[in-house]
């Protein structure tokens, strides 16, 4: 005789605790803020470009014998850089259908303008006041302190990069003016090949 045994329900899965469930809500919500919040389309590409332009700056100004050839010089490095941060910064944007002016992009440039803007009214005012010396350390120094107010905006090496360009300003500074043209180097070009290549191989070039 057949024995006849109990049915038996079989057991569901249990679903997921819900402390785990809002953990990943929030981890996905966090990371969403994070994205949208970050400026990504910091070319790193193009800041190796400009670190290359910059040290061949570096030795052309290195060989003339007038300060006036040497900040003209330096000064239509910074245009080229310009235009070179520019172009990178729109292709790269849009290769990765990121807004250029988004409003993270917009914090960017209005965080990093200020300082620029100071540090060209300052070259006047230290050209004609004599105090050409001076001029590396506070160019650096500046340009250092609007990549880390606006890097606050993009990707984390970016605020580092300003810190580093801060650093390398204050030497600058209370350094024999003979070398100001060495710190620039150092600055403008060898920290904008270094973090180039890092944000280029680690953010999407």
């Amino acid at each position: 005789m057949a024995v006849v045994q109990p049915f038996q329900k079989p057991l569901a899965e249990e679903p997921p605790a819900l402390h785990d469930r809002a953990m990943d809500n929030l981890r996905f919500i966090r990371e969403t803020m994070e994205r949208a919040s970050s400026f990504t389309a910091v070319p790193g590409w193009g800041q190796f470009a400009i670190g290359i332009t910059a040290l061949f700056a570096a030795l052309v100004a290195s060989q003339q014998h007038s300060f006036e050839l040497w900040l003209a010089i330096w000064i239509a490095e910074a245009l080229i850089s310009l235009v070179i941060a520019g172009w990178t910064m729109y292709r790269k944007a849009s290769a990765s259908s990121t807004p250029l002016l988004s409003q993270p992009g917009r914090k960017l440039v209005i965080n990093l303008s200020p300082p620029v803007f100071v540090g060209a009214l300052l070259t006047v005012v230290f050209y004609r006041a004599g105090l050409s010396g001076l001029l590396p350390g506070m160019w650096l120094l500046l340009y250092g302190t609007g990549v880390v107010t606006g890097g606050a905006f993009s990707v984390r090496p970016v605020p580092v990069m300003g810190l580093c360009f801060m650093l390398v300003g204050a030497g600058a500074l209370f350094c024999p003016a003979a070398w100001g043209n060495w710190f620039m180097a150092a600055g403008f070009g060898v920290l904008h090949i270094i973090f180039g290549l890092h944000i280029a191989r680690n953010y999407g070039g």
